[in-house]
Parts: C-alpha cells; structure tokens; sequence
C-alpha cells in the first residue's frame, strides 16, 4: 500500500544528482522517466534528469496507476489473489520510479526551486494516495479476497501479502464513514505539508550555516583531508584563501572530532544541534506542535489512543509499555557506561591543564584522545 511513499523513505541513497538543471519544458531532454535506465543496477541517471522532468512524470505516474485502480475495480470477474491483490501490488511501477529519484534529490542536493516543487507535489500525492486508501470498491474486492484466504491454499509469501494489504487500507481508513473519512483527507494533508516543511527547515538551516575560519592557526588537529575539502568549499564560495565548514556530517562530525579549538567546536556543535530552533523563518517549534496534534488526531480517528500506539502497531514492540520496558532495560547500564566515559574525558581534559568540564562540543575530541 502507498508504494510510492515507501519508495521514498528509502531514496536518500540514491544521492549523487544534478540539480543546477533548468526548468523550462521546452528546452529539457526527452524525460529520462518514459524510458527503461541503463545505468548499472537500474539507479536513476541523475545526469539526464532536469528539473522539469518531475512534474509530467509525476503527472504521468500518477494518471496510469489511476487507470490501474480502475481497471481492478471494473473487472466484471470474482476477485481473486491474481487480479486484486497481485494486480494492486503491480501498480504506480512509473509513480514509484519517479518518487525514488525525487526523493533523493530533494534529500541531499536540494535546490529552492525543488522545495517549491515538493510543496506542489506532496499535496497532490498525498490526495492520490488517500483516493487509492478510500477507496470502496477496491477495497470490496481486497476484503473479499482476505475472507476466503482460508480456502485458497497461498504459500507464506503471498498470504503475508493478502495480510499487510488489507491491513494497509484499514489503517488507511477504508473501514471509516464517510464524514471520518474526509477528516481523515484533511489531517493527511496537513500532516504531509507539516512533515515536509520540518524536513525543508532542517535542510534550510543546514545549508545556511557556514563556520568560516581565516587563521590557519585555527585548523590545529585537523586532517589535511578535511582541511582541503574546507578550502574547496571557500574556493566555491568565493573565499579563496579561507576554509568554510557547514552542517553537513563529512564536514561537522570531523570538525567535532579533531578541531583543537574548543570556541570552534562550540560553535558549529550549537549551530547543529539547533537547526530549526532559532525563532526565525525556519523555526520548527510550532510545526512540531501542530505536527504532534495532527499525528495524535488521525491515531484517534482511526481507533489508537495516539500515534505512538498507531505506528508500534506495526513494529515487534506492538505497544508503548513494551519499548519502555526494552529502554529501561538498557537505559542503567548504557547510563553507568556513560558516566565512566565522562570521567575519563574530564580527566583527560584536567590531564590538560583544562580548567572546564566537559559539554557537548568536547565528546568527540576527547573520546577520540
């Protein structure tokens, strides 16, 4: 169920994209999408795709899995494994090609015209997804496939297929009323665009933030590998002579680990752990607000006492007590463990000459020493 959407969580790796692309329809290549990859294990050839390529193949993507559904849904023959489930499990093949390599190029080689294009899509796909979830006739036929899997004999694949597509459309909502079931539309909605804009803000501030250091003095305890990344960043950025270090973890989690200088590290370390907590146009607090009390909303419509219970429904832990039980297990040692560890670094640091106790910005310096 919602392939598309799971395609996307894992298109992060697909990361080496092109994004300088222009937009213009009339001046792309054909779309790289209408056509079968030749690229060494069928990863999206990033150096083809434009910007303006998304759209129509979204369009596109999302016109013949309509077709599909409607296809299934009009067959005039008894629903069976083969032309319900099977048929349903094939659909979106050209939605889901287009959301693996959107998703990683939004994800780690973003452009400001790529968000716009996120906000136009996800409102669309989220309404496309919700049309498939809700719809009646379809999931008539799925329910009556799931009925009568006792006397079909399916090996252990394809009943867990039966079993997590049926579930998919009632955790979508297929077994609500009508008047629960456009609310449930308007909480998806405003959930996709809260978890979108969250995800923008972070990436925002990520890649606004540049530590600029101009002493070389200041480079003390670095790799010349980190050093040289550095003064390729400031090159492109027109600071040839300087070395610029940002969020991005090649970048933070080296610096954090050997940088000397512990002003430095302090201030790339708050930079990170604060990204959309800045109170300006990127501050997350009140998304995360509105995020909770949408995500707690849909838990209840659909029967959860909140969301936590919603998704653990579909994990091993099944329940909240559960996974609190498993952190509590783990949570005496792993603190025990912590609290040598902080002792050796603040007698590292006393080692020194150091007159300070160590913060967040010390960890990786002196769990490395």
């Amino acid at each position: 169920m919602n392939k598309a959407f799971m395609a996307a969580s894992l298109a992060v790796v697909l990361g080496a994209c092109n994004s300088s692309k222009k937009s213009d329809v009339a001046d792309v290549a054909p779309n790289p999408f209408f056509t079968e990859y030749t690229t060494p294990f069928g990863v999206p050839p990033f150096d083809k795709i434009e910007v303006a390529h998304y759209k129509p193949a979204f369009e596109k993507g999302m016109e013949e899995q309509k077709k599909e559904i409607d296809a299934i849904v009009n067959n005039p023959e008894e629903p069976t494994f083969e032309n319900t489930i099977v048929a349903f499990d094939r659909s979106g093949e050209l939605l889901t090609k287009v959301m693996y390599a959107f998703s990683g190029q939004s994800s780690v080689n973003t452009t400001d015209e790529i968000q716009a294009l996120e906000q136009e899509l996800y409102l669309v796909l989220s309404a496309h997804s919700d049309d498939i979830s809700l719809n009646p006739a379809l999931f008539t036929r799925v329910k009556a496939v799931y009925d009568k899997q006792a006397s079909m004999n399916l090996n252990k694949e394809r009943k867990k297929l039966l079993e997590e597509t049926y579930k998919g459309f009632v955790r979508g909502g297929a077994n609500l009323d009508a008047d629960k079931q456009a609310r449930l539309r308007e909480l998806n909605e405003k959930i996709s665009v809260l978890e979108l804009t969250f995800g923008q803000n972070v990436l925002k501030e990520t890649n606004a933030f540049k530590l600029v250091v101009d002493n070389k003095e200041d480079l003390a305890g670095l790799p010349e590998s980190l050093i040289a990344a550095a003064a390729e960043t400031a090159a492109a950025d027109s600071m040839e002579g300087k070395w610029i270090f940002t969020l991005h973890n090649p970048s933070v989690m080296p610096f954090l680990q050997y940088a000397d200088n512990r002003a430095l590290r302090e201030k790339i370390f708050k930079a990170y752990i604060n990204r959309g907590n800045n109170s300006n146009g990127n501050d997350n607090k009140n998304v995360v607000k509105e995020l909770v009390a949408a995500r707690l909303d849909k838990a209840k419509l659909l029967g959860y006492e909140d969301f936590a219970a919603f998704v653990l429904d579909e994990n091993m832990a099944k329940n909240e007590k559960n996974v609190y039980n498993l952190l509590d297990q783990i949570w005496t040692p792993a603190l025990k463990k912590a609290k040598e560890e902080l002792a050796d670094i603040n007698a590292e640091i006393k080692k020194e000459g150091g007159n300070f106790e160590a913060e967040g910005w010390d960890w990786r310096y002196y769990a490395d020493k």
